[in-house]
């Protein structure tokens, strides 16, 4: 199926002269000067226009003719003693079928024969490589980037098929770790719970490091130490998910510890939820990323003023960004073959500076073919109440002592998986996320 994203990429690229696109794929990484490998993960464009997840290889597509080149390392008898067997020409010609497959070597003969005008890349790196076999022709660092990104964040059947596999499995590890949670267990408990079965449903490359993250930790947006035992009372916030042939999944679900929300957990978690609920019943073809941010912020604060934690106007605490106080992250992102997948910020789209929303990892109208993330989330994080309390401006909305008493609260966060279509969307994320579901499924 990758024979459909090259020509994507060439539909988009200019044929008219002699040009071509060069990529170098990954290598082996190291820990620091040691023997020891990380496991291999192919660099995503390069994975995108071949399937070729081994080191070493390079790729050259001759927008003239359209025709693509593979260039396979050529393999030592010692590289087969460590790492299994090497594959035949005829092998990987079958396997990837490229219109000419080449060995490593014959890279500068190849470019030599094709003699471009200007050769594409995806970045200062792979530039600097080629340059090291054609230090003549011009090279364009801009054409490559924005075309691929173009194509990789409207996907094919085949990639949503990716998705939907990846998302079915962690759907099923999600369910097991909800079942397994209880006071007294360790956070790295839950990730072994989650891990074993993403891997024994055939899933073994995760997409991004777990977040397993109990009492305050949960309200670390990127906690993975994962090593505090779980309390009686905490929250237990869970971000994870496994990739299928490089497409990610990526869920997250706030539980209570010991099965039951307390009231406090209850009303903060309902906020959240609404505005999880309301954002994506709106995630529709045309709408705006920005807009479904700022549906999020407000349900998320009529929530907190309704449990007395900030008090005044709505409109006057969006209007002095109050609300980047509780929710201080991006309202999702676009998932593929990198978790936080490209082109969230097409070439012209700026950020917004405004607290809060500029972390909006997406600033676009959603169209049919994307895929993303929704997670709002509602954290209580000293380091950004502490002084808020302390301001002038900000502290008029705030009720003090009841924050003082939530400063170890920690954090809520619920994220599910959308494929936008043509007439809506769909969600991909069946895990239990109404408060009655999850606290039945912790009493059983």
């Amino acid at each position: 199926m990758h024979h459909l994203h090259r020509e994507k990429l060439f539909s988009l690229l200019d044929d008219d002269k002699s040009e071509i696109v060069y990529m170098k794929g990954a290598e082996l990484m190291y820990r620091y000067d040691t023997d020891y490998e990380f496991p291999f993960r192919q660099e995503s464009n390069f994975w995108y226009l071949t399937g070729v997840n081994e080191p070493d290889f390079h790729l050259i597509l001759d927008l003239q003719t359209q025709e693509y080149h593979l260039f396979a390392p050529d393999r030592s008898a010692q590289y087969a003693v460590w790492h299994g067997i090497v594959k035949s020409k005829d092998e990987l010609q079958d396997e990837y079928q490229p219109d000419h497959l080449h060995y490593e070597g014959a890279l500068p003969k190849v470019l030599d024969e094709l003699n471009p005008e200007t050769i594409y890349c995806i970045n200062e790196k792979q530039a600097e490589f080629i340059e090291e076999f054609d230090r003549k022709t011009p090279i364009d660092l801009d054409a490559l980037e924005n075309a691929i990104t173009h194509c990789r964040v409207f996907k094919t059947d085949w990639e949503l098929d990716q998705i939907r596999e990846a998302a079915r499995v962690n759907n099923i590890a999600h369910k097991a770790v909800l079942n397994a949670l209880e006071p007294g267990k360790f956070e790295h408990q839950m990730k072994a719970v989650f891990d074993y079965h993403q891997i024994e449903n055939g899933l073994t490359q995760d997409a991004y490091n777990g977040i397993f993250a109990s009492g305050k930790n949960s309200a670390i947006l990127h906690y993975v130490e994962n090593n505090r035992p779980i309390h009686d009372g905490d929250l237990f916030l869970i971000d994870a998910g496994f990739e299928c042939n490089g497409y990610a999944s990526d869920f997250t679900r706030t539980y209570p510890a010991n099965g039951e929300f307390s009231s406090t957990q209850a009303a903060m978690y309902e906020a959240v939820l609404e505005a999880q609920k309301q954002v994506i019943e709106s995630s529709v073809p045309d709408a705006k990323m920005e807009d479904l941010h700022m549906l999020a912020a407000r349900i998320i604060m009529q929530g907190l003023k309704d449990a007395d934690i900030v008090q005044g106007s709505i409109d006057d605490m969006m209007e002095e960004d109050i609300f980047a106080l509780f929710f201080p992250h991006g309202l999702g992102h676009f998932l593929g073959l990198d978790t936080h997948d490209v082109g969230g910020y097409p070439k012209g789209v700026e950020r917004i500076e405004r607290p809060g929303i500029k972390y909006l990892r997406m600033r676009r109208t959603l169209q049919p073919g994307m895929v993303l993330t929704i997670e709002p989330g509602l954290y209580f994080v000293p380091a950004l109440l502490q002084p808020a309390l302390e301001d002038e401006k900000a502290s008029k909305f705030l009720n003090g002592s009841k924050l003082q008493d939530l400063m170890d609260f920690g954090g809520i966060r619920i994220e599910d998986n959308l494929i936008i279509t043509e007439n809506g969307h769909e969600n991909l994320t069946t895990v239990p996320k109404e408060r009655a579901d999850i606290e039945e499924v912790m009493a059983g």
